[in-house]
């Protein structure tokens, strides 16, 4: 099995190592990622320069770091490896829960691949304030990819992983308010800056992404890239006549 590796940290990610060595464990790895972060990308594609690429060494595999997004280095892979099977995107080092899947760069590789006809992961941990440890997730991280490897669907999920994993739960988005402020600051050189706050106005509903997080299960969110709303869709479909019904 051929597994395509990728993220939105950059290349020198710890999360993008280990992602590797777990997967090393299924199959043959090669990793195609950003030569610098690109947190919150998106799925943003490279479409007004050209791209390029270099060869490196991250742990013992081969890696090849891209002056794109995300999206553009699974593109990348898949064009120059001849078959993949499945691409991994991760381990982002924040979650990547709810609201942040429309901007979260980690998802957006996931979903390229699902674009290009490959099954695409998306895998994600929150935030650690001391130097990163992944060992209470490892054995999460192994059971989760053999099993989504192993099966012909979903062909997108996003795997979200808590501190310290009690157990896997399959859930759905989480969709909450959030306060959504601009807080204007400074620089020590006194010139204005701006940050954005995500604090959550409503608590995580059950079955939920972030409820799963909340009570330490891994989260398995299997997504779809129609994002049509059917029921509405339905509702509507009468009020206008179809084109040229009038003539």
């Amino acid at each position: 099995m051929n597994i395509l590796i990728t993220n939105d940290d950059g290349i020198y990610s710890p999360g993008l190592l280990e992602l590797a060595e777990v997967a090393a464990e299924f199959g043959d790895v090669r990793i195609v990622a950003p030569d610098v972060e690109q947190s919150s990308m998106g799925h943003a594609i490279t479409a007004t320069r050209p791209l390029s690429y270099r060869k490196t060494k991250i742990g013992d595999f081969d890696a090849y770091r891209v002056n794109g997004t995300p999206a553009d280095c699974v593109s990348m892979g898949c064009f120059h490896w001849e078959k993949v099977d499945v691409v991994l995107s991760g381990i982002n080092l924040g979650p990547n829960l709810g609201n942040s899947m429309w901007h979260s760069g980690t998802l957006a590789g996931a979903k390229q691949a699902a674009l290009l006809g490959v099954k695409g992961i998306a895998l994600s941990t929150p935030t650690q304030k001391e130097e990163y440890d992944f060992t209470h997730i490892r054995p999460y991280a192994k059971e989760v990819i053999s099993y989504l490897i192993g099966q012909k669907g979903p062909k997108l999920v996003n795997v979200n992983f808590p501190f310290s994993p009690e157990g896997i739960s399959w859930t759905r988005q989480s969709v909450r308010q959030y306060d959504g402020l601009v807080k204007p600051s400074e620089d020590p050189m006194g010139r204005k800056h701006f940050w954005f706050t995500v604090v959550p106005l409503e608590n995580a509903e059950e079955g939920t992404d972030r409820y799963a997080i909340e009570n330490n299960l891994v989260s398995l969110t299997p997504l779809r890239l129609d994002l049509t709303d059917e029921s509405q869709l339905v509702k509507l479909s009468g009020i206008f006549p179809q084109i040229g019904a009038t003539k």
